[in-house]
């Protein structure tokens, strides 16, 4: 049985620089968009809103679809992500960030091509994607059911 995760990313570009996170994840220190996982009842854009406020302090406001990037792994999970293009105000900086979020920065891509700590090669393709396609409309990203 396949165990999948569906998971948002917030890519935010602000003078040709991306919002990124310093995370402990699986015991390493990575860099990462703000990220994760949509939780029950909640719309993908809900949870892209959400994971960016927890993780960052800033308020995500999404204004595109970049892609989904399907990505099995060894152990048998599969992650199913969907990149989200977005603008970003209303920083809190005094908020407590999530859980294993050490800090924040904001990086340009080639600083970002450069490390060896991103936590997944999903982090350096979405922002590729953002800079080599147009975002499609908010309006192609469907919820059908309980999720409002």
């Amino acid at each position: 049985m396949v165990h999948a995760e569906l998971t948002v990313a917030a890519i935010i570009k602000r003078d040709s620089r991306y919002l990124v996170i310093e995370e402990i994840a699986h015991g390493r220190r990575v860099i990462n968009q703000p990220a994760g996982h949509v939780e029950p009842g909640e719309t993908i854009l809900d949870a892209a809103v959400r994971e960016t406020r927890e993780e960052s302090a800033w308020r995500f406001n999404p204004t595109g679809f970049i892609g989904m990037y399907y990505w099995p792994h060894d152990d048998g999970r599969t992650t199913l992500r969907v990149a989200l293009a977005g603008d970003v105000d209303d920083h809190a900086p005094d908020q407590p960030l999530d859980e294993g979020i050490l800090t924040t920065h904001w990086l340009s891509r080639d600083d970002l091509a450069l490390r060896s700590d991103l936590r997944s090669a999903l982090v350096l393709q979405s922002i590729d994607d953002y800079e080599r396609f147009d975002s499609m409309p908010l309006e192609r990203v469907r919820h059908m059911g309980q999720a409002r």
